[in-house]
């Protein structure tokens, strides 16, 4: 099986988050997204801020600026895990491939 790529700069970094959406806690390595910038974004869904803690999530917006950079984490997780990401993800985040700075091609949430 291939593994499915997913880079997180936010709550799917959580431990707690990761046992509830995956059953486990997932192994990763640090890269970074490259030409975004980082906010916050409000979460109404009570399911969400129970599993992660927080009523405010980090959310990412495109800035075409190489020099602006996230911090995050790439995990290598499973086709079945990726859609229990997705059912996580609120409506104000779309699912997106991209090239980190490391040169792998991960999937990652960013703003709707």
């Amino acid at each position: 099986m291939t593994p499915v790529l997913l880079f997180s700069y936010g709550t799917l970094q959580d431990p707690a988050v990761q046992r509830a959406n995956f059953g486990r806690l997932l192994e990763g390595t640090a890269d970074q997204l490259v030409g975004f910038m980082r906010s916050l974004v409000e979460i109404t869904d009570p399911e969400v801020v129970a599993e992660s803690g927080l009523t405010h999530h980090p959310i990412v917006r495109a800035s075409n600026d190489p020099a602006d950079r996230i911090d995050g984490t790439v995990f290598r997780i499973t086709e079945d895990e990726l859609v229990a990401a997705d059912a996580y993800e609120v409506d104000d985040y779309r699912r997106v491939s991209v090239k980190l700075a490391s040169g792998l091609e991960a999937w990652v949430y960013i703003a709707a």
